[in-house]
């Protein structure tokens, strides 16, 4: 049986491309629109046209982070504006000439970068230590919480809560820690900030852009209120702080500057977007909350779009959506795909030499394998919580592998590794859709995972739903550009916009034949390894001091 067999939705996709291209001089009309995609592991400067098609790509691979510390994680902010620069200078030089087109072209940008990632700048502008990205380990010490606040904080049994964000927050321990730093700081941006900033000399951010330890109110989706307790704890002056937009609004004009550095015309209007999770989602074509978008990316979510402030984990906030007044419903996997890069390092230099000799990359040569292991890894399951400290499913919570025998290679391991990201991302959509109280009936997958056929289709199996897969693999990079053509009024709403610039390109069926074992696997196992191994999970904790 073919599971990839054509559908009315992909024939679809192929005639709408085929209009697409016919109306190629309306598009040269209306312009094309640039993003610049700072993620984790590339910078990517993308062109795109109005009905969504990728046109040019200049791609910039950058080392994630460097650490000086064990568990720290940070980078050169003026790292990344070099590399928007190379990414740029590779755009360029992949311009198609026929038919040509020229910078001039371009009608408008939008930036959409990695959440979460935070920085210092001085009262000229200038960074005044390295970035601390998303990925950092490090724990700021607890502080006494002044009165009222402990003791409602006690009646609401969230002191937890309250300590983990107290550990977890860049700005509380370089207060603690590099108090002069903190003293000299004039501005603390997230990445999105500083490269608004760096663009238009405007120290503005984009609401959807807001996720990390901020004094952020993730429900009316605004800095909160000055008498917020938050305030005192994280001692941020609202001054240090961007004026907030709402996406699709104008953040100010490629300045000279800037435009001598990376080659952008001058006086570009730079509208703003969304953080890379939620652009990737409008991007994937989930502007409605029975559509769950699967990110396959260095980390692993799946997100509904709803205009209901719904907390899928207790105490936990959904973030911003690129969609203004609306809110992105997630369940994070931290580190998920990331485990494939891990596992490729630490096991897979074998494969590594044979895809090498075979002039192959060796994801292509580890499908070929997977697609020989049955599934369940002969009954190998994995629990994929390789981050300590993550917020879900616990801070005690660390990865687990159970089922070993004689019988398992290399190969068994990395298909577990994929089915333990899908299982765990089918826990979160039941939990989504049991919390906002909606049927999700759609699936999109992207990220740099979902181009592995092999998880395309065990995520349809896992999921007992088809999996589609959107028409281009930039889906972060295309949700910028689908704010910047409605910020630009080249289209009149969001949803006009997704409808004319997303589409389905392959759509993987499950396989009635293994859909049993798979979800048998997920209900008997699956699903009890946590609270099983949860104990075990604490004592080590408390034995070893890891995670802290």
């Amino acid at each position: 049986m073919d599971s990839r067999a054509p559908t009315s939705a992909s024939m679809q996709s192929t005639s709408e491309h085929s209009a697409s291209s016919s109306r190629a001089s309306d598009q040269q009309q209306q312009g094309y629109l640039l993003s610049i995609d700072n993620g984790t592991q590339s910078v990517r400067a993308l062109l795109f046209d109005i009905q969504g098609n990728l046109i040019a790509k200049g791609q910039q691979v950058i080392t994630p982070y460097f650490s000086v510390q064990p568990g720290w994680a940070e980078q050169d902010p003026d790292y990344y504006w070099l590399a928007v620069k190379q990414a740029c200078d590779l755009l360029w030089q992949d311009l198609p000439l026929y038919p040509a087109i020229n910078k001039l072209d371009i009608v408008g940008m939008s930036i959409t970068t990695q959440r979460g990632t935070v920085i210092n700048l001085d009262s000229e502008g200038k960074a005044l230590r390295p970035a601390i990205i998303w990925l950092d380990q490090r724990h700021a010490q607890q502080e006494a919480i002044q009165w009222p606040w402990n003791w409602l904080f006690k009646i609401a049994r969230v002191e937890d809560i309250i300590q983990r964000f107290q550990e977890k927050s860049q700005a509380i321990w370089i207060r603690q820690n590099q108090p002069d730093i903190w003293r000299d700081t004039s501005k603390y941006l997230l990445l999105s900030g500083f490269l608004n900033y760096k663009f238009t000399d405007n120290i503005v951010d984009s609401v959807g852009s807001q996720v990390g330890y901020i004094p952020f109110d993730y429900k009316k989706l605004a800095w909160l209120k000055k008498s917020d307790w938050r305030w005192d704890m994280l001692a941020i002056d609202p001054s240090m702080l961007p004026k907030l937009i709402e996406p699709g609004e104008l953040v100010g004009h490629v300045s000279e500057k800037a435009a001598i550095h990376t080659g952008i015309p001058a006086g570009l209007p730079v509208i703003a977007s969304a953080s890379d999770k939620a652009c990737e989602i409008i991007g994937s074509g989930g502007n409605r909350p029975n559509i769950a978008c699967l990110s396959y990316g260095t980390t692993a979510t799946i997100n509904i779009t709803t205009d209901k402030y719904t907390e899928a984990t207790p105490h936990l906030p959904p973030f911003p959506s690129a969609i203004p007044r609306h809110y992105s419903s997630e369940i994070m996997i931290y580190r998920g795909f990331w485990l494939i890069s891990w596992f490729k390092k630490e096991f897979g230099l074998r494969e590594q030499h044979i895809a090498d000799a075979e002039g192959i990359a060796p994801e292509v040569l580890f499908d070929r394998l997977v697609a020989k292991i049955p599934p369940g890894s002969m009954g190998l399951m994995l629990q994929p919580y390789w981050t300590p400290g993550a917020r879900d499913p616990g801070p005690e919570a660390k990865g687990g592998i159970i089922g070993f025998g004689d019988v398992h290679t290399r190969t068994h391991i990395y298909r577990a590794i994929l089915e333990g990201l899908a299982y765990a991302l089918r826990e979160g959509k039941e939990r989504i859709g049991k919390r906002n109280k909606v049927k999700i009936t759609t699936l999109r997958v992207s990220g740099g995972g979902s181009q592995s056929d092999v998880a395309m289709q065990l995520t349809a199996n896992i999921f007992n739903m088809p999996a589609e897969r959107p028409h281009t693999f930039e889906t972060s990079g295309l949700g910028a550009a689908i704010v910047t053509a409605v910020g630009l009024g080249i289209y009149s709403s969001f949803d006009q916009a997704i409808a004319a610039m997303t589409r389905v390109n392959e759509i993987f069926q499950p396989q009635p034949e293994v859909v049993n074992t798979y979800d048998a696997l997920y209900n008997q196992v699956y699903l009890k390894m946590y609270k099983q191994l949860q104990p075990l999970y604490k004592s080590i904790r408390t034995i070893t001091g890891y995670p802290k």
